[in-house]
């Protein structure tokens, strides 16, 4: 019997407040803002948020964070949309902080109608200096005890647009000696005239994050409001806020960022990426962002395994993404159909073939399948296989081809190198073979013991494809944390293209949504950027890590 995995503290207090009689069922969200695309720690804050939902009784709201008209776009929304379906989700209700707008500027009027908020002339520059240090307290606004009529019939007027940009802000009246600096004074509006992807013109006050969060959650009946730790400082605000515009107490919990090995998921980082052209776009195959490993041919329930291994914690640490890449390994080795692929070919001809003629032999789909399945290969007389399958003089231990030496054709036959042929500049241009006749599988001399087996392809029935070889974006653990630029640290072999390839016909009919080994090499999909001129596939993860040997090494 499998032992049960125990709960994590979010679950165990989710847990309790059922058990209790707090919550009959739980309500959580996941609330990403519309300025860039999902990456792998969001994946996280997604695979938690939906997952309590399926694990506890109770349903997820998606709501974007769209506060800040500057930095979103329409393009991140429905960018979104489409990663937390495809990562197997679904949500009750699609929501937006814009839909509260008018309820949160009610809300506003009512902290000004209670003395707990007034509007400040200060430039952002003065409000800063006057915050203090963690060790003093901050100084209080020549505006802060303005009246309560003053404060209702200035900030009227900044939802007016009566006034330009950074002149003036809603703060909340707290106190200015408080240990946590975000309680002293916080803004809660700024003014920005700018054009908002949903609510156009109408606005040009915008909440602050805290003022807009909490209340959201508020009005959504949120149960359980999870965030990472960065936002522990401001749990206070965000129950003051509740508490004092005495509303639905919707509770914040927090938990540990995972940060990822050989990668950076700053989204102003990213975001340089793409604008400086180091890689193609949010989506290149290198990203962290979901639709990049979309596109390199991860599969969702990969991420979601990822997701749950790391686990969800109390402290920060570094995740190797060497762990991402066993997962996905785990799991398109059951679904990867195999093919057989030459990245850089080197002709055969076998001899004693007759020529003309061309046979098909059986090969397997894919061995891990419950049920085995199989498709037909062309096979014919002259074949291309590896370049790096042939040594002329080759050391001990090599059971590859090389002169006189035997080797099986995967589910064909058995093979010798009878002759090197080579041009007049003494490069190999062909190897002449013979094989043994009735030497495949099921055949009199199947059971012929040769140490090594190739993979290879008709050159008749050869179909050219071009391969995109991917491998991590940086060369060093922790670019962030590294002195200077962290994009001295992109690896300059993080993408290697092969346009000399040839494929087994199979692949001639790939489809976007299947996934293939490629005997030998590793797993590969068909990349968007197929079309009628060829067949592009990307490379997702190589069969063995690499990478692990690499770090032995140094």
């Amino acid at each position: 019997m499998s032992e049960e995995k125990s709960l994590n503290f979010i679950e165990e207090i989710i847990e309790e407040d059922l058990k209790n009689g707090k919550y009959k069922s739980i309500v959580t969200r996941f609330p990403p803002e519309p300025n860039g695309y999902l990456h792998l720690g969001h994946a996280s804050s997604i695979c938690l948020n939906f997952g309590l939902t399926k694990k506890f009784a109770g349903y997820t709201n998606l709501r974007f964070d769209d506060t800040n008209p500057v930095t979103e776009e329409t393009e991140y929304v429905e960018s979104i949309k489409e990663d937390v379906k495809w990562l197997g989700f679904e949500w009750k209700h699609e929501l937006y902080a814009s839909d509260y707008f008018d309820t949160l500027y009610e809300y506003a009027l009512k902290l000004i109608g209670k003395g707990l908020a007034y509007v400040d002339d200060s430039t952002s520059e003065e409000i800063a200096a006057m915050k203090g240090t963690p060790v003093e307290a901050g100084k209080e606004s020549p505006y802060r005890n303005r009246s309560i009529e003053e404060n209702l019939e200035l900030f009227k007027q900044m939802k007016a647009g009566a006034f330009a940009d950074g002149t003036r802000t809603l703060r909340a009246r707290i106190d200015m000696a408080s240990t946590n600096m975000l309680m002293r004074d916080p803004v809660l509006y700024r003014i920005k005239h700018a054009h908002h992807h949903r609510t156009g013109d109408k606005w040009c006050i915008y909440p602050m994050y805290d003022m807009a969060h909490g209340q959201s959650d508020s009005i959504e009946h949120v149960t359980h409001s999870i965030c990472t730790l960065e936002f522990v400082p401001h749990r206070e605000l965000y129950d003051w806020l509740i508490e004092h515009l005495e509303i639905y107490p919707s509770h914040q919990y927090e938990f540990a960022r995972r940060n990822i090995n050989y990668t950076v998921t700053s989204k102003r980082k990213l975001l340089q990426l793409v604008n400086e052209k180091h890689v193609t776009g949010w989506d290149d195959p290198r990203m962290p962002t979901i639709s990049g490993l979309r596109r390199r041919g991860y599969t969702p329930g990969s991420i979601r395994d990822f997701c749950d291994r790391i686990g969800v914690a109390k402290r920060e640490n570094m995740v190797d993404v060497g762990l991402l890449e066993f997962c996905v390994r785990e799991d398109l080795n059951k679904i990867a159909q195999r093919r057989m692929v030459v990245f850089e070919p080197l002709k055969i001809i076998i001899t004693d073939y007759p020529e003309g003629k061309t046979e098909l032999v059986q090969s397997e789909d894919n061995p891990e399948a419950g049920e085995k399945t199989y498709r037909d290969v062309p096979f014919s007389r002259e074949l291309y296989i590896e370049q790096e399958d042939f040594m002329e003089n080759p050391p001990k231990k090599f059971f590859r081809l090389a002169p006189g030496q035997m080797v099986r054709l995967k589910s064909a036959y058995i093979i010798k190198c009878d002759e090197v042929v080579k041009d007049e500049a003494g490069t190999i241009t062909a190897l002449k073979c013979s094989h043994v006749a009735n030497s495949k599988t099921g055949e009199e001399n199947a059971g012929m013991k040769v140490k090594g087996t190739l993979h290879w392809v008709s050159v008749q029935h050869a179909v050219p494809v071009e391969i995109r070889l991917y491998d991590r974006l940086f060369k060093v653990e922790d670019p962030s944390s590294e002195e200077g630029d962290f994009k001295d640290y992109i690896n300059p072999g993080s993408l290697q293209v092969i346009k000399s390839a040839f494929a087994e016909p199979a692949l001639k009919n790939a489809k976007f949504d299947e996934h293939y080994q490629f005997l030998r090499k590793g797993y590969f999909n068909l990349d968007k950027d197929t079309s009628e001129e060829g067949l592009v596939f990307n490379r997702t993860v190589t069969l063995k890590d690499t990478w692990a040997k690499e770090t032995r090494k140094d």
